[in-house]
């Protein structure tokens, strides 16, 4: 049985974090959870205890929970400029450690927290839950049986609506140093499917960031770019948090020489096209959308999680698998500020965006 401790209670916590702990009970024990707001830890943790199990202890100071010898591991739900700080520490405390995206805000933190979670021989895990979806794994299983043939170009689409009463909820969204703007929160998932599924590495990379209904924030509120890709693809990135009036889709359609599928609905669920020859539709097209855009990989990742603890091995998103999107937002912010593409590798980060945007 893992003991697991959950540091930061919020929105992602509350919704997905508590059903993927209640869902692995058989082999994950919530034994702590933390939260500055000592009230949201309460009812995460009431959550958990509704369900039958264990009341986990509560805490307002990570620090403290992290000195406890009897955690295997811990989830890191904070707010993301935190999330670098908060694994450096839980990895030097020997606990393993799960973190919700974006993973960290620059690429030094990132290289970092992998290259320590090594050297401590502890497992780093990432939170993309969406690789789980299973249309997503079934589109994966076509490409590493190379039924597209060639992959000419994809598209990551992320049409959604977040309001003022969002970014007031919480100081730090929309912010330089703690979050980034809409590519870097709500289109991460979809960015790092589309890179997954690509299979090749960032040659290039040419972006325009804006914020269009949003003055109230730092950061952007919508997002695009064009990626060219080591081996000749293309890849296009299209994020908005401005669609009228709520969320649309979040899309994600795949081109090649012998295939075309499109995946989308609230949360790159649903199959919308999948043509191959000889295969004129799936039978997870009639499968009905998840009732939120989170989905319900979580529950998956944390038995993932778990399993490579156990076994010794990666994490099926692991550190190196987790910065790639990030990566590819810097790459972003990077090319709109200088106006230009932008050749990878990159080492920037969002920090050193608003510095050199309020030196403008």
């Amino acid at each position: 049985m893992l003991k697991l401790a959950v540091i930061g209670c919020g929105r992602i916590a509350q919704k997905k974090h508590t059903e993927a702990i209640i869902k692995n009970s058989d082999i994950i024990e919530n034994v702590a959870v933390c939260d500055l707001k000592e009230e949201r830890a309460e009812h995460f943790a009431n959550k958990v205890e509704g369900s039958g199990l264990k009341k986990p202890e509560i805490y307002t100071d990570y620090r403290k929970l992290l000195k406890r010898s009897d955690i295997d591991a811990v989830a890191i739900a904070t707010e993301s400029g935190n999330h670098y700080e908060i694994t450096m520490e839980a990895l030097q405390n020997n606990k393993h450690v799960l973190v919700e995206k974006p993973m960290a805000l620059s690429t030094k933190h990132m290289n970092e927290m992998i290259e320590f979670a090594k050297r401590k021989n502890l497992k780093l895990g990432v939170c993309f839950q969406n690789r789980f979806n299973p249309p997503i794994q079934e589109l994966r299983k076509k490409i590493t049986t190379n039924s597209f043939g060639r992959i000419l170009h994809g598209q990551a689409s992320i049409r959604w609506n977040r309001n003022e009463e969002y970014y007031r909820q919480a100081k730090w969204r929309g912010t330089w140093e703690y979050d980034g703007g809409t590519l870097m929160n709500q289109c991460t998932h979809n960015i790092d499917l589309l890179l997954w599924i690509m299979g090749s590495e960032i040659n290039e990379i040419y972006g325009a960031i804006q914020n269009f209904t949003h003055p109230y924030i730092e950061a952007e509120d919508f997002g695009g770019a064009i990626i060219k890709f080591k081996n000749g693809s293309v890849g296009i990135i299209e994020g908005s948090a401005n669609i009228y009036p709520k969320n649309l889709e979040e899309t994600l359609s795949i081109f090649g020489e012998k295939g075309t599928v499109v995946i989308g609905g609230l949360a790159v669920n649903k199959i919308k096209y999948w043509r191959f020859e000889g295969e004129d539709g799936h039978p997870f097209q009639n499968l009905p959308d998840p009732d939120t855009v989170y989905g319900s990989g979580h529950i998956p990742l944390y038995r993932d999680f778990y399993q490579s603890i156990e076994e010794d091995r990666e994490p099926f998103i692991n550190g190196e698998e987790g910065k790639k999107a990030v990566e590819a937002v810097l790459g972003v912010y990077k090319s709109a500020l200088l106006d230009r593409p932008v050749k990878f590798p990159i080492d920037f980060s969002t920090l050193e965006l608003k510095r050199d945007i309020n030196s403008v």
